[in-house]
């Protein structure tokens, strides 16, 4: 599922005529505030779904797959998810 078809389910879920553009800002909506939740806390918890949380990857040494030059790679931020109970359940 892409982001035109998450648009298109929520438009499906809020039924009542609601419009796609409705359905795209409700859905930019939830997005940003998950953005702004992870800036400001850190870490996001929606119950039953899972929890979005910053992380920071050490810098390490690797290698350039193409020359196998040995490279360093520096240290990163990234967002881990990990599933609430009633998303593991569906795998």
């Amino acid at each position: 599922m892409n982001k035109a078809d998450l648009v298109d389910e929520v438009q499906r879920l809020l039924a009542n005529g609601t419009s796609k553009a409705a359905a795209e800002r409700a859905t930019e909506a939830v997005l940003s505030a998950v953005k702004q939740g992870l800036r400001r806390d850190r870490e996001v918890s929606l119950v039953g779904f899972g929890t979005f949380a910053l992380a920071v990857r050490p810098a390490r040494n690797g290698f350039n797959p193409h020359t196998k030059k040995p490279m360093k790679i520096r240290a990163m931020k990234t967002v881990r998810f990990k599933p609430g109970v009633e998303l593991r359940a569906l795998g």
